[in-house]
């Protein structure tokens, strides 16, 4: 039990993570912390499948080849290197490449967030869910 727990201790955190963020978006009431908790829960995501992505040995996706001439046949890029590429060796740079576009439009959700929460403070002068839904039912 000890071992499986230690083999997939990143995976116990990420759940963690997204649990804490899950409870701050469900049971607080300020707007504030309810965009913190999204980002928590964001972050586990993110964590998630970076981790996913990892592999043990495994190399960077770069390689380099001694070519004097610009082929496109992949035969003759083979003879170049001298060897085939074996793709288990490399790591999947995919999930890392969807991570930073989903941190980009993570950023930009909390700053359209944060926008919407300063209007609804200007015209609410709360931040509180419930007194906005209160006083959002009192003018209707």
């Amino acid at each position: 039990m000890k071992e499986l727990i230690f083999s997939y201790y990143n995976y116990i955190v990420v759940v963690v993570i997204m649990m804490i963020g899950l409870w701050g978006m469900l049971a607080l009431k300020n707007l504030i912390k309810k965009l913190i908790a999204m980002a928590i829960f964001q972050t586990g995501i993110i964590l998630f499948y970076i981790s996913m992505g990892a592999k043990k040995g495994a190399t960077v996706p770069v390689l380099i080849h001694h070519a004097e001439h610009n082929t496109h046949d992949a035969h003759a890029t083979i003879q170049q290197v001298g060897h085939a590429v074996i793709a288990a060796d490399y790591a999947n740079p995919l999930t890392q490449i969807l991570m930073l576009t989903a941190i980009v439009v993570g950023v930009a959700t909390l700053g359209v967030g944060l926008a919407l929460i300063q209007r609804l403070y200007e015209e609410y002068g709360t931040l509180d869910e419930d007194e906005i839904l209160e006083k959002c039912h009192d003018k209707d």
